[in-house]
């Protein structure tokens, strides 16, 4: 089995977090949607310079930025032997869209852990989230506190609250994320390519099963 991994969840789910952890025990870089599109635009790729413009004005960035900046992304020597996709595809058309782009260099997406986790969870996890707006750390109040109280504990910055995970945002995510999705769950599992984990279990109970699942399935 090759090392072309997909994490698809709610937000809320854990997705960022498992898959940073295993991208340093298994040495796959893990790409975050959002960090991506942060850092295109930070160091001025093509599209990240395109993206600018939709994100100071307030819109969605299209489809077909955020498909160009994977591609960019795939063009770094880090990703020769596999990923973790955080975020992306979305959409079947994006998945459809993934998979012309890893065509073109005979690969394929090898596996696709889908996080299901109950809304009570995934509101009590948003809402509590806290993000550093330098290095993109995420913390949580209760779940993953800092050393010191909204300050991060990597390279010492103040801590935000996105404007996303503000309590009366988290529900309407959450209902866009399940009408959008679950067409792209199909698709996956038509494939034989879904495996399904229980995302309501705390971080490390969690990060142990997937561990174990990732080294029976060849990653080790």
């Amino acid at each position: 089995m090759g090392h072309h991994i997909v994490f698809l969840g709610p937000p809320g789910a854990g997705k960022g977090t498992h898959a940073r952890r295993l991208g340093e025990r298994f040495r796959l870089p893990h790409i975050a949607t959002g960090d991506l599109l942060r850092s295109s635009i930070r160091n001025g790729t093509t599209a990240g310079k395109q993206a600018r413009t939709f994100v100071e004005s307030g819109k969605l960035v299209p489809d077909r930025l955020i498909v160009q900046m994977i591609k960019e992304r795939f063009e770094h020597p880090d990703v020769a032997s596999g990923f973790i996709l955080d975020g992306f595809p979305r959409t079947v058309e994006q998945a459809e869209a993934l998979d012309e782009i890893l065509a073109r260099d005979k690969k394929q997406i090898d596996l696709v852990i889908d996080f299901r986790a109950s809304e009570e969870t995934l509101i009590e996890r948003l809402s509590g989230r806290r993000t550093c707006p330098r290095c993109d750390a995420n913390y949580h109040v209760r779940n993953i506190p800092t050393r010191r109280e909204g300050i991060c504990d990597g390279c010492g910055s103040d801590l935000v609250e996105r404007q996303d995970d503000r309590l009366e945002t988290v529900r309407a995510r959450l209902k866009v994320y399940g009408v959008e999705t679950k067409p792209l769950s199909e698709y996956y599992e038509r494939r034989k390519l879904l495996r399904t984990v229980d995302g309501n279990l705390g971080i490390e109970e969690l990060q142990e099963k997937l561990v174990e699942y990732l080294e029976r399935n060849d990653l080790a």
